[in-house]
């Protein structure tokens, strides 16, 4: 089985879950999970996979929308603090995203919410994405042209402890994968988290406003593909007989 890039460790998960409790680490979690939520629109009673779910903060909004969740990450340890937040309303398996154990087009949705940053395979971890999923893939990303205050938060509490700098992404470095993978099929993006994270509080209008969305300086953005169904074909041989016509007889 392939290998997910660095998994979460016993010091690293409760570092990671000490750090969500800061109250400006939520709303900077509750901005990013209301883009999620806004570029998917699920719809109640339909099936999402987020892989790489982590703590399980980012699956919390899928479950008050009444979407049947599925979880799976690579770290125990992570999943016993997911446990610990979604109780049993979440189907959780531990796993990783370059082989995930799940039938073709299981899930209407799929979700890599801040996943490809810690893989060493981007490449397969989406394609596996697109494999499990039937409507739409969901990719959340830490922009690389993000300030550089946010990206010193991320790598004070990963980095410290990873042999391995974080990988960072651009939505054209993602839209160009999936096109790979998809081929022409409809894409859309949208970032989040522009301004520091002293002043979420008083700018969340703004950041929630639909022209601040379609900035790409945000440091947090979100990227969905609508998917195509691709039905495989077969040619069948049947054989025909003509039928000999009837000789005319000359009255």
């Amino acid at each position: 089985m392939a290998t997910m890039g660095y998994i979460f460790d016993f010091n690293t998960a409760r570092a990671y879950e000490q750090w969500i409790q800061n109250p400006k680490i939520q709303r900077t979690a509750a901005l990013e999970n209301r883009l999620m939520l806004q570029m998917l629109n699920p719809s109640r009673g339909k099936t999402l996979l987020e892989v790489g779910c982590g703590s399980g903060i980012g699956l919390l909004p899928f479950i008050e929308k009444g979407v049947l969740v599925t979880g799976l990450d690579p770290s125990p340890y992570m999943l016993d603090i997911a446990r610990s937040i979604v109780g049993q309303r979440v189907d959780l398996h531990r796993g990783v995203g370059e082989d995930l154990p799940f039938e073709d087009n299981s899930f209407h949705y799929v979700c890599l919410n801040s996943t490809l940053e810690f893989v060493d395979d981007p490449h397969s971890v989406l394609a596996e994405a697109c494999r499990v999923a039937k409507h739409k893939v969901y990719v959340g990303i830490l922009n690389r042209y993000a300030l550089r205050g946010y990206r010193k938060r991320i790598k004070n509490v990963f980095e410290e402890n990873m042999a391995d700098p974080l990988s960072y992404f651009s939505v054209g470095d993602i839209k160009r994968t999936l096109h790979q993978l998809l081929g022409n099929v409809p894409m859309y993006a949208r970032h989040t988290c522009h301004f520091p994270v002293s002043w979420i509080a008083m700018m969340r209008w703004m950041e929630q406003s639909p022209p601040m969305q379609l900035c790409p300086l945000g440091a947090y953005a979100g990227i969905v593909a609508l998917l195509i169904p691709k039905f495989k074909t077969t040619p069948i041989s049947l054989e025909y007989h003509s039928k000999t016509a009837a000789s005319t007889v000359p009255g």
